[in-house]
């Protein structure tokens, strides 16, 4: 397993895996100024899910780290955790269980809520989603205010499974998502770290 030579976007051509590394992957996200609101830059990873190498790279850095874990399923959050949660998942030879937004899963559920700047936000996972003791590694894309990411932790505790870690590509440094998740006593690994906010 490899990863590709990014200077010719029409062949695959598989190089040592230093050679390209997390940086690639920042400097490949669209940074958005003032978006979702006034004062925040936002981290857009659709142009590496978009680029067949970079999206490899992605999974590949991940997979490298996971590899010789014991991991029995891996839960993505709703919903760029689907996307690379899912690869991931295949890559381990794991099942892959979705975390989703309350009213989105059709069989018995289990809820958990989490505070929003206005109001609160509730995600779900099925109750048959694995088995009580099983090693869960929880994903998504990015690490900001943390909310997302201990809600799906805590679904997990609640139905019998243990976190071996919670991965995102990015955390933002100047933000108390990453800090809340590991104050929690969640282990939490990121690919880069950097400020998500417009500078002032």
């Amino acid at each position: 397993m490899g990863v590709f030579d990014f200077s010719h976007e029409d062949t695959a051509v598989l190089i040592h895996p230093e050679v390209m590394g997390v940086e690639a992957l920042f400097e490949k996200m669209r940074k958005i100024p003032n978006w979702p609101e006034e004062g925040i830059l936002f981290h857009d990873i659709t142009p590496i899910l978009q680029s067949p190498q970079y999206f490899r790279l992605l999974v590949d850095l991940l997979v490298y780290r996971y590899m010789d874990q014991k991991v029995d399923v891996v839960a993505g959050l709703d919903a760029r955790g689907f996307i690379i949660g899912a690869a991931l998942a295949y890559q381990l030879n794991v099942g892959f269980v979705p975390i989703r937004k309350k009213g989105k899963l059709p069989f018995e559920t289990v809820s958990q809520s989490y505070a929003l700047e206005y109001g609160e936000a509730t995600v779900e996972m099925h109750t048959d989603a694995f088995h009580s003791g099983a090693h869960v590694l929880l994903v998504d894309d990015l690490v900001a205010t943390g909310g997302t990411m201990l809600a799906g932790a805590e679904l997990i505790r609640r139905l019998g499974g243990e976190v071996l870690e919670a991965a995102a590509i990015l955390e933002f440094t100047d933000l108390p998502g990453s800090k809340r998740i590991r104050d929690a006593g969640v282990p939490l690994f990121t690919l880069y770290q950097n400020e998500g906010c417009m500078p002032k």
